[in-house]
């Protein structure tokens, strides 16, 4: 499955796509091309779980090994200052998405120093995103990550901070 993306000046869109694609996104995504030059330079699946600053605070990447939970234990979460790309490694990984600005049940307040917002709203979508495939989540996107119900995996996020154009 892959998502179309239309930028216009104030919107952006959820992205599904393969990772071969990447380049087609690059202008739409900020540093994108600096991940995906670090991505193509190194085995992240041989690297440790943990996190790598490529360009400081405005763009590192979380190497996590990963234990899925039941889609009711998934938290729904958004953030303001960073746009989230989310590739798993080893296996699938089930993910929920709904708009941000349709959330309206607030479980956790924003907490700026981790640019993080939970809900307690479930998705209006759940997506699949395939090994060899990454997901593009904007602050516009609120998203349910993780849904995998008692399964190990490895998954990179990579945070890059948004662009002031």
């Amino acid at each position: 499955m892959i998502f179309l993306v239309i930028l216009y000046a104030k919107f952006r869109i959820m992205i599904l796509d393969k990772l071969e694609n990447a380049d087609l996104y690059f202008e739409a995504v900020p540093r994108f091309r600096e991940f995906m030059q670090f991505f193509n330079d190194n085995d992240l699946e041989e690297l440790p779980a943990c996190k790598i600053k490529l360009m400081g605070d405005d763009l590192f990447v979380n190497i996590l090994d990963f234990k899925g939970k039941a889609e009711k234990d998934c938290k729904m979460e958004a953030h303001q200052d960073y746009i989230d790309i989310q590739i798993p490694l080893g296996d699938d990984e089930q993910m929920g998405w709904k708009a941000q600005e349709d959330c309206q049940e607030v479980s956790a307040e924003y907490d700026e120093g981790k640019d993080v917002e939970f809900y307690k709203d479930k998705a209006t979508t759940m997506l699949t995103v395939p090994k060899g495939h990454f997901v593009v989540f904007f602050p516009s996107d609120a998203h349910q990550p993780g849904i995998a119900a008692g399964k190990s995996y490895r998954k990179i996020i990579v945070k890059t901070k948004i662009s002031e154009n």
